[in-house]
Formats: structure tokens, C-alpha cells, sequence
């Protein structure tokens, strides 16, 4: 069945139909991993958005029990080919398979390096998937304008406290769209993570007397979150040492009276170098951000840079002066991506057991 992408500026890719047969305006966003699709898919960062694959073969290797989360949060998924015959001793089964059970539409079969040509000239774009060849392009334009992802952090985020037992450090993680790669990462630290929805007051989680606090990745713009912010604000004020990646970077910014803007196309893929600013070493890191901290707003005497993007300069991470937090754009527990930051996880334990 023939499908077509139509973007906000009028342009129409036209492909095949692949996953759920139906209508949906997403923001259109492109990530350049070669492998960890399923990961993309699972990571909750990418709700209310439609994923395209820079890579041109998707799907070779299946389903496979890789999974960051319960289930796949793109709203539409975007590919050159789909691989019609996966192969791999630990495929479940296909991936087209796995996109119609979670009712996710998409399409295969465009160009893929000319829509990514075009969201890089012209920045990020909403665009609508359909399977309708009578569409009319005056009535949808209007509608691709006015859509908004809106406050996906309470669609990712957990229903109720979870509980990873360990016995060194309690470590409380705010779950605000968390890959799932980074609790365990902490638990085989020997860390007791207890999960908490993203909602929970700050009092509740300093009321269990935790040892470190994580503040996890999640979607959207980090503006539309104010009363997590507020709450992170409390967390900000403890003595309590604090984490944090991705959107959790942004918020506890946003806490302290910083400030972020939307980028032309965002960050997402598992190649981006980020240098360490203390040591002066470069790793390359895992991202998936479309908004970033300015840091020309940034007051010394809160918090100073402590990472940048190698590319093209913007923040990747700050130390906040005379506390106990530092926090990273980027995914140190990777999945899919390199683990060269994952040194990350380790320096967290070191400033909790500094603080005892």
C-alpha cells in the first residue's frame, strides 16, 4: 500500500506503508545509529515524535529482548528499507510485526538522506503519515503548523514506585521517561534504586533519607514541565548529591534559573563527541535531544560548564559550584550507543560516599 509524508513546508515523500495503517502528525525528527533500533523505538524520549532512520537498513536482526522500556513511544517510524527476512539467533520476530501489535504507522521506501538533507537545512519539522492518495495539501498544512507534542512527560513516566534492591547506596531516581539501562546501571553498582513517577513532591523522595538522587532522560520541551521543575528546585536546595541526564540536565537548569532553547534539528544518534572540560578528553556519547541549555545565561555562581559538544559547541553537561550534582546531556548508560562515559555511574557513587 502506497504511503506518503508530508512535511510542514509542502514537501511529499512518497513510500510504502509499513506497521499500523493510520493517519498521524508527529514532529519529525531523524537519528543517525547504525544499530539499536529497538532501543530508539523503546526509548520514551521519542513520544509525540516521528523517528526517521538515517541508516538505510532497518529491522535485520528483528525483535529482539533489547527493550529500554515497556513499549515503543514514536508516534511514526520513518525507513529506506525494512528488512522483510530478519536474522539473528535471538530474534522474537519482525519488526513490522512489532509496529502493528503497538499500532505504530509508518513508512519505507523514501529517500531518507534527502529528508534528512532538508530537516538540516530548514531545521526540525511536523509532518503527517497517511495512507490516503486524495489528501489535501491546503487543509493538512494548517494542521501540521499547530500540532505540539504538549506534556509527554506524564504519558512516559512510571505509575507507581518501583524498587531495585541493592545494598550499598539508596538512590532515588525520578522517572521522567527513564531507558531502563539507567537503573541498572546504578543497581549492579550494588545501588538500591527505588523508581518514582515523575509527579512524586520532593518531599516524599528527602522524607526516605536517600543517598543520591538521579533525575532520568524523558520527551518534550522542558519548559512545559513547571511544577517538576518547582519540585526539583526542593531537591536543588538539599544536601543531597544529584545526577542528571538529558531532560534531567535541562530541569534542574531550569531550576536554577537558567535557561534553554529548541536547536535547529536536536542531537540523536550514538557518535556525538562531547569533551570533558576538567580533563580536556573527548568520548563519543549517545544523545537524543532537540533542546539544550544556553549556557550564555548560565550564572558562575550557580553552575559552569563541565562538557561540550565537540560538533558544534553547544553544553553537554554542568557542575553546579559548592554542591554535590553534576549533570550530562547525554546518555552515559548508552543502549544502543558506546559506553565511554559510563565512568559517569562510578563518579556518582564517589560523591555519595563523599557526603556521608
Amino acid at each position: 500500500m502506497k504511503a506518503f509524508l508530508i512535511l510542514e513546508d509542502g514537501t511529499v515523500f512518497t513510500g510504502n506503508s509499513i506497521g499500523a495503517r493510520k493517519e498521524v502528525i508527529s514532529e519529525i525528527v531523524f537519528n543517525t545509529s547504525m544499530t539499536g533500533y529497538l532501543e530508539v523505538l523503546t526509548d520514551p524520549s521519542y513520544a509525540g515524535q516521528a523517528v526517521a532512520m538515517t541508516y538505510p537498513l532497518i529491522g535485520n536482526y528483528g525483535v529482539t529482548p533489547d527493550m529500554e522500556s515497556k513499549c515503543p513511544w514514536p508516534t511514526g517510524y520513518i525507513v529506506r528499507e525494512l528488512s522483510r527476512m530478519p536474522s539473528n539467533f535471538r530474534c522474537e520476530r519482525g519488526l513490522e510485526d512489532f509496529l502493528k501489535e503497538h499500532d505504530i504507522p509508518g513508512i519505507s521506501g523514501i529517500d531518507t538522506r534527502a529528508l534528512t538533507k532538508r530537516l538540516r537545512e530548514k531545521g526540525t519539522m511536523n509532518g503527517m503519515i497517511t495512507t490516503i492518495e486524495n489528501y489535501n495539501l491546503e487543509e493538512i498544512l494548517p494542521e501540521l503548523a499547530a500540532y505540539r507534542t504538549g506534556k509527554v512527560v506524564e504519558l512516559v513516566t512510571c505509575s507507581e514506585k518501583e524498587v531495585l534492591s541493592g545494598n550499598k547506596y539508596k538512590v532515588a531516581l525520578l522517572d521522567l521517561g527513564a531507558k531502563k539501562n539507567i537503573a541498572k546501571s546504578l543497581n549492579k553498582r550494588g545501588c538500591e534504586v527505588t523508581v518514582y513517577p515523575a509527579r512524586t513532591s520532593a518531599q516524599e523522595i528527602l522524607d526516605t533519607a536517600p543517598d543520591g538522587i538521579m533525575l532520568s532522560n524523558g520527551p518534550g520541551d522542558p519548559k512545559e514541565c513547571t511544577e517538576i521543575i518547582a519540585e526539583i528546585r526542593k531537591l536543588y536546595d538539599s544536601d543531597v548529591p544529584i545526577f542528571a541526564i538529558c531532560l534531567g540536565h535541562q530541569l534542574m537548569a531550569l531550576a536554577t534559573g537558567a535557561d534553554t532553547y529548541k536547536m535547529k534539528y536536536g542531537h540523536r544518534g550514538g557518535n556525538h563527541p562531547v569533551k570533558d572540560l576538567e580533563t580536556n578528553r573527548v568520548y563519543i556519547s549517545s544523545q537524543n535531544h532537540g533542546y539544550v541549555v544556553d549556557t550564555e545565561k548560565l550564572d558562575p555562581k550557580i553552575a559552569v560548564p563541565a562538557f561540550v559538544n565537540v560538533n558544534d559547541g553547544t553544553n553537554e553537561g554542568l557542575k553546579y559550584t559548592g554542591k554535590n550534582i553534576f549533570t550530562v546531556q547525554f546518555h552515559p548508560e548508552a543502549c544502543p550507543g558506546p559506553q565511554d562515559s559510563e565512568y559517569l555511574f562510578d563518579r556518582f557513587l564517589e560523591m555519595m560516599e563523599g557526603a556521608k
